[in-house]
């Protein structure tokens, strides 16, 4: 072995030797360097980029709930509460004659609905009056501060030439919570 490194060193290309060697030596440690360092950090770079997405994600979605969360309570808030319900029901009449129409037999009655701690109010009836007056008790009842929903209206029987007046059934709805509980949970802070 020591006799074939002394013939290499004999040879023409012999003083290039060191150089090769110092070539490739640099050459492994560059590579070396870019696997131990670029690549590594490349990786740690995705990997923090990934988790900072991520994390706006989480954010996005925290703030989207915040605001229904507060969505939701202002709809609660402006529920009337079940116990209401009865003088709602008065109020809608008072409201009638105020705008001289007749409703003469308003009936209320609740039902269950698939949202928890709230329930769906109908008030059902038949209303008479001249159209004008129909028309601005349609326009109160829309308009009123109350969470109050026309389902249905039907002309039911339209007078003669010389009666004015008309009469519809009318189906309004209401959505009512639950005097016991919130369907919001209470803020925890964060």
């Amino acid at each position: 072995m020591m006799n074939r490194v002394l013939e290499l060193l004999r040879q023409p290309f012999a003083p290039l030797l060191p150089w090769l060697g110092l070539t490739l030596g640099l050459l492994w440690l560059m590579l070396w360097v870019h696997q131990a360092g670029v690549v590594e950090a490349e990786t740690e770079r995705a990997r923090l980029e990934q988790e900072w997405m991520s994390a706006r994600q989480v954010l996005a979605h925290h703030r989207e709930a915040k605001k229904a969360k507060q969505d939701l309570s202002q709809v609660w808030a402006v529920l009337p509460a079940e116990r209401d319900f009865a003088p709602l029901a008065l109020g809608i009449s008072e409201e009638a004659k105020r705008d001289r129409v007749t409703l003469p037999a308003l009936s209320y009655k609740t039902e269950p609905t698939p949202v928890s701690h709230t329930s769906k109010g109908l008030l059902q009836g038949s209303m008479t009056g001249r159209y004008e007056d129909l028309r601005r008790f349609i326009y109160d009842l829309e308009t009123a501060e109350e969470l109050l929903f026309i389902e249905d209206l039907e002309l039911s029987r339209g007078g003669g030439p010389q009666d004015q007046n008309l009469t519809f059934n009318i189906k309004i709805a209401t959505y009512l919570r639950a005097e016991t509980a919130k369907p919001v949970a209470q803020e925890t802070g964060s």
